[in-house]
């Protein structure tokens, strides 16, 4: 006798984690792509971002196995799993396990944009941030780009086809918001380059949004692309500093203990030693190879 599937209640909460965690994806595009982008739309699209990279994430854990999930596996049961009466890895351990048990291909600079948009969210959910709307627009961004990646390698194929189908509409709709916001930020980029023009040794990435924007010219050193500014330098080399493991090198020309290493330069084709008292990018001999380079910022 054949089966007969049970039409699902339509007043019951039906939300398997990828569909689930794709549902917050939908929510973080519309709010993104609104035509006045602004501090509330921000602010859920920075929750609903956190929510599904913590969603995605642990259900490509619990496809390997569902002990990775517990925040200590040694002391994974069945029955606490089944009844999600557990305490889970955090999104940062999340990442961890997946690079290094499951194989899984998170690049360092994925890492870092996740551990930003986990500062944002947790400042947002707990304190109230203040932060620049178009800088918090542009990190989203790299991790909405992240998730749909992730999402292509290690979630969807796996998938049956009906499971398929229930997110394929969405998956549609997630990249065309996708696209339209890094076309913004790639359009806001063109439109800067006049303003920056004459200016390409001392122009650096912004440790606020990403952009290779931020002009370090020693006494505004602002950020053209989101408005963020430091007037005194100590402040700017610290946030660069904050990433890294290594000490401020003496720089040859002004004598300052104010060099960064690996710094992204609009003049220089790779991460490059960049002086802060100068202020300017310095050639201290060897180059540093792009794979040796500081990975803040983004």
């Amino acid at each position: 006798m054949a089966s007969v599937q049970v039409p699902a209640d339509p007043d019951q909460l039906d939300f398997p984690p990828i569909r689930n965690g794709v549902d917050y994806l939908v929510s973080v595009v519309d709010h993104l792509t609104v035509d006045d982008v602004g501090p509330r739309e921000i602010k859920y699209s920075v929750l609903h971002l956190q929510a599904a990279a913590e969603v995605l994430l642990k259900a490509r854990l619990v496809r390997e196995h569902w002990s990775l999930v517990f925040e200590d596996p040694g002391e994974a049961n069945d029955r606490s799993f089944r009844s999600a009466d557990f305490k889970s890895c955090t999104v940062g351990e999340a990442v961890a396990r997946l690079r290094n048990i499951v194989g899984v291909t998170i690049t360092d600079k994925e890492q870092e944009a996740l551990k930003d948009l986990g500062r944002d969210r947790n400042a947002l959910q707990h304190y109230g941030l203040t932060h620049n709307a178009r800088a918090l627009e542009a990190r989203a961004g790299r991790v909405l780009d992240f998730l749909v990646r992730f999402l292509d390698d290690a979630l969807l194929p796996d998938l049956d086809r009906d499971e398929r189908n229930a997110v394929g509409a969405d998956m549609v709709r997630i990249r065309d918001g996708l696209e339209n916001i890094q076309t913004y930020i790639t359009q806001r980029m063109r439109r800067l380059r006049g303003d920056l023009r004459g200016s390409e040794n001392r122009t650096i990435a912004c440790p606020t949004c990403g952009q290779l924007a931020l002009v370090a010219d020693g006494t505004q050193n602002r950020c053209l692309f989101c408005g963020a500014s430091w007037l005194t330098a100590p402040w700017l080399i610290q946030l660069y500093m904050d990433e890294m493991d290594e000490e401020l090198e003496d720089c040859p020309q002004c004598g300052k203990a104010t060099i960064v290493m690996g710094v992204r330069v609009a003049s220089e084709p790779h991460p490059s030693p960049f002086c802060f008292g100068c202020p300017g990018p310095v050639h201290l001999g060897a180059s540093t190879p792009p794979s040796e380079a500081a990975q803040v910022p983004r």
